[in-house]
């Protein structure tokens, strides 16, 4: 019989991964909370209903890329492909957004059913935050001080690139749209296979495209610039100022308009050269008509980012500055008479905030201390059936020939925080 495998695009982080996976995470929750945004925690299943309204049915993502299904009451569910409409939802359910002001983060899984490849994958991860509430410039700027933030707070010696844009309102974009399309009519046949598609559904996503040829036609294409309300264009113009008085440089990029169909006014993305075609690691912008779009009872601004942990663990994994973990004591116990002593000892070193592995079983002093080198293990504790006859312990230094010293139980802690320290 066959062994059964992880489902295609969905993969295990397995222990020695999973380590910079830790690292990165707390690096990203210490940041978010500097900046006074609080957790949320998001159901993996929505209803289906909650990404077609928000996303766009016309989107890949609706259209082509989540996986839903009908559950045993005949309701059509899908896993969720990102976090910004769940997080609009919780906050309708719960009355987050009644006279108050938001700011709130995110981490976990998302899917998406795409083609595996390098930074893209079935199941991915994301972390993004979203602030609900302000009007003005200067929360988009917070959020882009964050995403910046974080690039520093991994030491990472090469930052991305942030690109930024405007959609303006929603007045703007559909002219955009309506100009675009005009344009883009006399291509038609020119252009490749995805964009003549997109050009029905989602024509702004044709300014995304990979394709030369496709990217040689749009060098003639208008721009959404050139569409711009004043007040989406003072407030863009407003944005660039603070981004210049933090020292955040940037670049603007007038084909960025974003995959999804609630954004207005203010987007961007980080873009790396690090990891191939999937350039993007964070992304986001403001979206301020989609907690109306999606039940409230007034339009609420928003604005947020999603970041690609994937993409960013990758980024930090080819570092390779973070240094294992070292465990700190490795408990080896000879004898019959030893277990008991040994679990005492063991739990008493863990009450004190070390890290302590055991072997468990029966084995020869030598094979013990085989497993006790092969764990990494800064002092092993040995403990025979003398030390326990005499209330002491054997304490031995796995990084130094010839370290070892035999001491009364009484002064465990002690003796194993001057090894520690040397």
């Amino acid at each position: 019989m066959s062994t059964v495998q992880a489902v295609r695009g969905m993969n295990d982080i397995l222990p020695q991964a999973s380590q910079v996976w830790q690292h990165v995470e707390q690096v990203l929750q210490n940041i978010f909370h500097t900046y006074s945004y609080r957790e949320i925690r998001l159901p993996v299943i929505e209803k289906t209903e909650l990404f077609a309204r928000s996303i766009g049915e016309g989107t890949d993502i609706v259209a082509k890329e989540m996986y839903t299904f009908e559950d045993r009451n005949g309701e059509s569910l899908s896993l969720r492909p990102e976090g910004t409409a769940s997080c609009v939802r919780a906050g309708l359910e719960h009355g987050l957004f009644h006279n108050q002001t938001q700011r709130l983060w995110y981490m976990g899984p998302m899917f998406r059913h795409e083609r595996p490849q390098r930074g893209r994958y079935r199941q991915f991860y994301q972390a993004g935050i979203e602030a609900f509430g302000w009007v003005g410039p200067d929360i988009d700027a917070e959020v882009i001080a964050v995403s910046s933030r974080i690039w520093r707070g991994l030491n990472l010696p090469q930052s991305p690139r942030l690109e930024i844009n405007s959609l303006g309102d929603t007045e703007t974009r559909q002219s955009y749209r309506a100009q675009l399309v005009a344009y883009l009519s006399d291509y038609e046949n020119d252009l490749d296979v995805d964009s003549r598609q997109r050009l029905k559904t989602n024509p702004l996503r044709i300014l995304d495209s990979k394709d030369a040829g496709t990217q040689k036609i749009l060098e003639g294409a208008p721009s959404i610039r050139e569409c711009l309300d004043e007040e989406s264009s003072a407030h863009f113009d407003a944005l660039c100022a603070l981004l210049q008085q933090l020292d955040i440089a940037y670049t603007i990029n007038q084909k960025l308009v974003r995959g999804l169909d609630y954004y207005n006014r203010t987007v961007f993305e980080w873009v790396t050269d690090e990891l191939g075609a999937q350039g993007a690691v964070c992304a986001g912008g403001r979206y301020d008509s989609l907690v109306e779009q999606l039940g409230g009872k007034q339009r609420i601004p928003a604005t947020g980012f999603a970041l690609g942990l994937d993409r960013l663990v990758e980024l930090v994994a080819s570092l390779e500055t973070i240094p294992d973990k070292d465990l700190d004591v490795y408990v080896i116990a000879i004898g019959t008479e030893t277990k008991d002593k040994s679990w005492q000892y063991a739990e008493t070193l863990r009450d004190h905030g070390y890290d302590v592995e055991m072997f468990c079983g029966d084995g020869s002093m030598k094979s013990q201390l085989k497993r006790a080198d092969k764990s990494g293990a800064l002092v092993s504790l040995l403990l025979g059936e003398d030390e326990v006859s005499s209330n002491s312990v054997t304490l031995k230094h796995m990084r130094r020939k010839n370290h070892q010293v035999t001491i009364p139980a009484v002064d465990l802690v002690r003796q194993l925080q001057e090894m520690v320290r040397e």
